[in-house]
């Protein structure tokens, strides 16, 4: 099926864009639990998860120029964006590492996400709608799309993180690399008593594991999506105080991303004052997923609070 027969069944290109996406990344994961088991990386699954990566672009952008404003103001719009999201971080972490390990990890979240909004949402919360007066604010595209960038790069480190609990369960974990990066190790040979001179002093590279690199690349990247998620919680604390005159209401949206970021501020914590690494911090991890679940999905679910736009039921 093409993208002209997608748009022959729907009717509206947006959702055929959608579906499309899906299709592309429902795709891609065979691939990348294949590259996993090869042990090299797959140029066609980094193609497929570009490709889509540009569909879903195509998709927002085409549904900004419908409804004139960003589309980012209800659960489906807002689904396209984390998996837009998801994608773009997938494609930056495989260019600091390309294993198939990011692709079979990251792959999976934006597939659900696209996965969610195409199949589960009612037609009604898929077209594209007016904006309530709360969200007609400059604060709309700066407040949101951080949000949703900083969940996007928490899940993806998270699962990073999760990961290192199945990858090589045999291997014995020594983490030799600090919390912030990798590769500045040496492994060098003292010279003997007789011997004081600089030629005699030998230097070589430390290979750094596979376990190693998952646990690095898993922290930068949920600090990144840390720091995304300070951002965006100090810019809906402005926002609120404009629209409803108050900073803080302990709105069930408000009280679960505090929750999320008190569960990452702990992971991040763990590693730099106690020293954890690799396995520890993966439960940790493990657990902020299922809080950024409740805090994105389950309160939309039960549709109240502040932010209960375009609730499911």
């Amino acid at each position: 099926m093409n993208f002209y027969e997608l748009l022959l069944m729907t009717g509206d290109p947006v959702i055929a864009l959608g579906l499309f996406a899906f299709a592309l990344l429902l795709l891609a994961l065979p691939f990348s639990a294949w590259a996993v088991g090869s042990g090299s990386s797959s140029s066609v699954v980094k193609l497929l998860i570009a490709l889509a990566n540009l569909v879903l672009a195509a998709e927002m952008i085409l549904r900004w120029w419908q409804s004139g404003h960003f589309p980012i103001s209800n659960l489906y719009e807002s689904l396209c964006f984390l998996a837009w999201a998801c994608t773009m971080t997938q494609l930056l972490v495989e260019r600091s590492w390309p294993s198939p390990l990011v692709a079979a990890s990251a792959t999976p979240i934006a597939l659900f996400a696209i996965a969610f909004a195409s199949f589960a949402l009612p037609e009604n919360l898929q077209e594209a709608s007016p904006l309530v007066p709360a969200l007609r604010s400059s604060w709309l595209v700066m407040h949101v799309s951080v949000i949703m960038c900083s969940y996007a790069a928490l899940m993806v480190g998270s699962l990073l993180s999760v990961a290192v609990l199945f990858v090589d369960r045999n291997q014995v974990l020594e983490i030799r690399s600090s919390s912030i990066g990798i590769g500045g190790f040496r492994q060098g040979a003292l010279p003997a008593a007789n011997d004081l001179s600089v030629e005699s002093l030998s230097l070589k590279p430390i290979n750094i594991s596979r376990l190693e690199r998952l646990d690095s690349l898993s922290y930068r990247t949920i600090s990144v999506g840390f720091l995304l998620l300070t951002v965006g919680l100090v810019s809906g604390a402005v926002w609120a105080n404009e629209a409803w005159g108050s900073w803080w209401s302990w709105d069930p949206k408000e009280t679960w991303a505090l929750i999320s970021w008190f569960v990452y501020a702990a992971y991040l914590h763990s590693r730099l004052t106690r020293g954890w690494q690799g396995r520890k911090p993966a439960l940790l991890a493990l657990i902020g997923i299922f809080i950024i679940g409740i805090c994105y999905i389950g309160v939309n679910l039960l549709g109240v609070g502040l932010h209960s736009y375009g609730w499911f039921f």
